[in-house]
């Protein structure tokens, strides 16, 4: 499984910024696709998946703010952010996961919201 996520970068406060991450090796429609994220000094954590039926989980911190989708036809999962805010800041991860398996990471994408 090979997950290549981009589309980070530097916003301001309240700003928008889409991640896209592009599976390989892997049958794409079995797994539900993620995002998590780290900021400096802190544990990675959940920011929201996708199951291959379409269900999304979010959590609460990015509530009506974030927006996953996936698009099986381009083995692409998107993490739509809006309204950021500093404590966004953070290196957000790629991940997927089937019963099972193991979770596999992408590489990572930083993620920086200034004042």
């Amino acid at each position: 499984v090979q997950l290549q996520a981009s589309g980070g970068g530097l916003v301001q406060a309240g700003g928008s910024l889409r991640l896209s991450c592009e599976a390989s090796g892997m049958l794409y429609t079995n797994y539900r696709m993620g995002w998590y994220r780290q900021a400096p000094g802190k544990q990675r954590e959940f920011v929201a998946h996708i199951t291959s039926g379409g269900t999304a989980n979010y959590a609460d911190s990015v509530k009506g703010r974030f927006t996953i989708s996936r698009n099986n036809a381009l083995n692409t999962v998107y993490l739509q952010m809006n309204g950021l805010r500093p404590e966004d800041t953070a290196v957000y991860y790629c991940n997927s996961w089937r019963p099972g398996t193991s979770h596999a990471w992408g590489q990572g994408t930083q993620v920086t919201v200034s004042s």
